[in-house]
């Protein structure tokens, strides 16, 4: 029989008491740093100034940079009071095990609370402050204003308002805080009731260190092999595998025709939530497979998913070890040698804007993948090796869509992450069929996790007018490869408690798959030449949006493209362009689009001005047209040629022909001159 220790309780709520047994339990989070709990939950004694009120004080939030605005990095008390306090209103009665604290966020200031006390009431009124049965309890805080510190309650308490009253701090009295508790189960509470969430999936809801990912991983490929492939990108700079599961009805091999698509998690190791979110789509994916759910069936059969749980996997290990919660917001962020992969990819951004300032685009400098600039993928150690195994990836796949899963937000933000994209009104849309199908990423009534919602309750935001960051992997994947990717920022707490793991897998399941089913939007096709042999490397351009797209090994392509009507036209060297019309409509799948191109004379020219060492031309003015053949041969041009040119000057009309840029339809190359 436990040993219970009773509290005085009210008319309207029962004595709350200790749990004698219970004493080694320990509940998940209230939830202050995910926004479960509500601002107006939080009631405090005193404010310094606005910006530091009561909804500051969540676990880990993160304060503007702007010293004028309303978003401090942490409660802070006045302290011109004597007394100060912060309490909490879980709504009902709730089993207290613990509190976590942390100092205020700020870069100059070391502000934080070394001592506290911790009371209980039913009533707001009437507090009863823990002790041991011989003093009241004081529990050490903070030593720093960075890291989370767990005080753990030798026993439950259970009662409706806990608060934490400050005894002795450093610098101002600046805190921010966790409260770990679990609701008491209550038929007759609607509170509850709505926000009870039902299991339906069977899935593992844990969180996975890396052995515990790899054998998962391994177990799921042994339960489908038929549909999937267990396979690495590469090692991390402390030798681990940058694991990553197919998903397709054949695996380990490309078919023409079906577009490729990825998710990709942990480029921050600290950022678990996404982690685990890929793992359970993995299990998902297999298992509804099996059980022939036509829904999962047409996705895989049609596409060929790719999922890379933990691109980081030396961060994650060091967040691991702390744990939910008591990692510090940078715990675990970056790689091993201090990269943080997402914005470590080349930046192509400025090749391409300066190209466009000065005209060179698309004669001189392409619109699309954009090639690397040498030696900034040299081992100087300017690129982490992850990154470097990203790179190689994207570029042996023909990716068309992607995302890549983060946290410490609630929303999708979508490229160009520094200034305005061309395919604005694309991206918003594929950002928009994420945060519109997931439970609550739309509902931003609270406003951000940090600061006022950037979406505009949308739960979308162009990354570059929210926060601009160079060489970023989306620009990157977009000016480089075929690939349009977004970031996909899942919620406020990066490593939420296991506990939350179901919620948060209820929340994106139906998000994640309608994604995937963004793939097959736009138009798709092959380019052949008219023996019907694929042409590999041709250009794909849609008049009006100045960003083509190259087909593959087997001359596939695919355009992502918002229902309308495009002139898309198909080049390729060695071949006459060719312009047709697609239609996109709002009816699922892509529209089909191929292209038969006709062979050029460009191959032709090409030969005649290596005859002349790629030297320009210039060919006999009008006042002296009688060339003779010995001259022609003098100068190296054989009687075909001559009769080549000779052919070429009866078709010109008054204005002469100025370049081989008119001649080849704007295939210029601008060594090769020809003047008359």
């Amino acid at each position: 029989i436990p040993q219970l220790v009773l509290f005085k309780g009210n008319s309207k709520y029962p004595p709350f008491f200790f749990f004698g047994l219970h004493c080694l339990s320990v509940c998940p989070p209230l939830g202050m740093e995910s926004h479960r709990i509500e601002n107006d939950q939080l009631l405090t004694s005193s404010v310094y100034q606005h910006r530091y009120s009561s909804h500051r004080a969540r676990l880990n939030i993160q304060a503007s940079g702007d010293e004028d605005d309303m978003n401090g990095g942490a409660w802070c008390a006045n302290p011109e009071e004597k007394m100060h306090w912060i309490e909490l209103d879980a709504r009902t009665l709730t089993e207290f095990t613990g509190v976590i604290t942390q100092g205020r966020d700020d870069p100059l200031e070391s502000d934080y609370v070394s001592s506290y006390y911790v009371a209980f009431s039913n009533d707001s009124r009437e507090w009863t402050v823990l002790d041991d049965g011989y003093a009241e309890w004081l529990f050490f805080g903070n030593s720093d204003k960075n890291t989370p510190v767990l005080s753990q309650f030798m026993e439950p308490v259970v009662a409706r308002y806990i608060r934490i009253l400050p005894q002795s701090w450093n610098g101002t009295m600046c805190m921010r805080m966790e409260v770990l508790g679990c609701p008491v189960p209550d038929p007759l509470s609607q509170y509850q009731s709505q926000n009870e969430v039902t299991h339906r999936d069977d899935l593992d809801y844990t969180h996975h260190n890396y052995l515990d990912m790899e054998k998962l991983m391994k177990s799921i490929s042994d339960e489908c092999p038929n549909i999937t492939r267990f396979y690495s990108l590469g090692k991390s700079f402390k030798g681990l595998e940058i694991y990553a599961m197919e998903i397709t009805d054949n695996p380990g091999m490309h078919e023409t025709g079906e577009p490729e698509f990825r998710y990709t998690a942990g480029y921050h190791g600290n950022e678990a939530l996404g982690r685990e979110i890929l793992l359970m789509l993995m299990q998902y994916l297999c298992r509804e497979y099996k059980d022939d759910n036509p829904r999962v069936r047409h996705l895989v059969d049609e596409t060929r998913i790719h999922l890379v749980p933990s691109v980081n996997p030396d961060g994650h290990m060091k967040a691991f070890e702390k744990g939910s919660e008591l990692g510090s917001w940078t715990l675990g962020h970056w790689t091993e040698d201090g990269h943080d992969i997402f914005q470590n990819f080349p930046d192509l951004n400025n090749i391409l804007w300066d190209a466009e300032d000065k005209g060179m685009v698309p004669k001189l400098i392409p619109n699309h993948h954009l090639p690397i600039p040498e030696g900034i993928l040299s081992s100087n150690g300017s690129v982490a090796v992850e990154t470097l195994a990203l790179i190689s990836w994207m570029e042996s796949h023909p990716f068309v869509l992607g995302a890549n899963l983060q946290g410490g937000e609630r929303l999708v933000a979508y490229p160009f992450d520094m200034r305005l994209i061309e395919d604005q009104s694309l991206f918003r849309w594929l950002a928009i069929s994420y945060a519109s199908t997931h439970r609550t990423m739309t509902q931003t009534f609270q406003g951000g996790c940090h600061a006022d919602d950037p979406t505009g309750g949308l739960g979308i935001v162009n990354r570059a007018k929210w926060k601009p960051i160079p060489g970023s992997m989306n620009d990157f994947s977009y000016l480089h490869t075929n690939c349009f990717e977004l970031s996909i920022f899942l919620g406020c707490d990066k490593f939420p408690h296991q506990s939350e793991l179901l919620r948060e897998w209820e929340h994106n399941r139906e998000a994640l798959l309608t994604f995937i089913t963004q793939v097959h939007r736009g138009i798709k096709g092959v380019v052949r030449d008219k023996e019907g042999n694929p042409i590999s490397n041709a250009t794909v351009s849609v008049e009006g949006i100045n960003h083509d797209v190259r087909t593959g090994e087997s001359g596939d392509y695919w355009r992502l493209l918002n229902p309308g009507e495009y002139r898309v036209t198909a080049r390729a060297e060695g071949y006459s362009p060719f312009t047709r019309l697609c239609v996109v409509g709002f009816d699922p799948g892509a529209t089909l689009c191929n292209f038969d191109l006709n062979k050029s004379n460009w191959d032709r020219i090409k030969q005649i001005m290596a005859l002349h060492g790629n030297r320009p031309i210039r060919l006999l003015s009008s006042g002296n047209r009688g060339m003779t053949m010995k001259r022609y041969e003098q100068r190296g041009v054989t009687s075909r040629t001559k009769e080549f040119w000779q052919h070429l000057k009866k078709k010109r009309k008054k204005k002469a022909l100025h370049s081989f840029e008119v001649i080849t339809h704007k295939i210029f190359i601008p060594e090769y001159k020809l003047s008359y």
